[in-house]
């Protein structure tokens, strides 16, 4: 009896052990560590001030540094007739800056023709920022210079030599030539005179 009485209270046992395992929660342990604290950044929005946007006749333009094509470089686009907020006016008043995230300072210049006024208001003239500094100075190697220029020798040129004078032939007039008979008178007369033979014999023969 009493070996009975203690297997039913070992039995009792085990089950209220399950019982508690079965209804036990980890939530009700408190945690004693400590939470790490840090500061929530404050999100500011952007003065919308004037507002344009490209001509829609436009797919897209060029967004640069500084207002000059040739000065500043490119730094982006705006589509056709995407919005941004507007700044101000260079000093020729040909180019807006505007507001463009993901560039310096978050600013930029876009040509002002190629801008559609959306919401007026106005605009002050700004100036131009500093021209960026190039990376690095080309220099020319004085070595690999020389490798690629021919040099030039100088020839002298041939000594000049005058021609001899041209002598012209000269004929001198004959002073006798006024006592002479003429050639042609010559040759007419002789054969007048072997005619005149030629007739006589031609008569005596006959």
């Amino acid at each position: 009896m009493a070996l009975q009485k203690f297997k039913f209270a070992i039995l009792m046992l085990i089950s209220l052990m399950m019982c508690a395992l079965f209804f036990y929660s980890p939530s009700q342990l408190s945690v004693q560590a400590q939470q790490p604290t840090g500061s929530i950044p404050t999100v500011t929005g952007t003065p919308l001030g004037v507002i344009v946007n490209v001509d829609p006749s436009l797919p897209f333009v060029n967004v640069y540094s500084g207002p000059s094509t040739y000065l500043y470089p490119s730094i982006g686009l705006l589509l056709g007739e995407q919005e941004v907020s507007a700044y101000g006016y260079s000093e020729d008043g040909n180019w807006l800056q505007i507001y463009y995230p993901g560039v310096p300072d978050a600013v930029a210049w876009v040509y002002a023709p190629y801008m559609k006024i959306k919401k007026p208001g106005s605009l002050p003239v700004l100036d131009s920022p500093s021209t960026p500094t190039p990376a690095s100075t080309p220099t020319i190697d004085p070595t690999l210079q020389a490798a690629f220029i021919v040099p030039v020798t100088s020839t002298r040129l041939p000594t000049f030599t005058a021609p001899a004078p041209l002598s012209l032939s000269s004929f001198e007039e004959n002073s006798d030539s006024a006592t002479q008979l003429p050639v042609g008178l010559l040759i007419f007369g002789l054969g007048f005179i072997g005619m005149l033979g030629v007739a006589i014999s031609f008569l005596r023969g006959r």
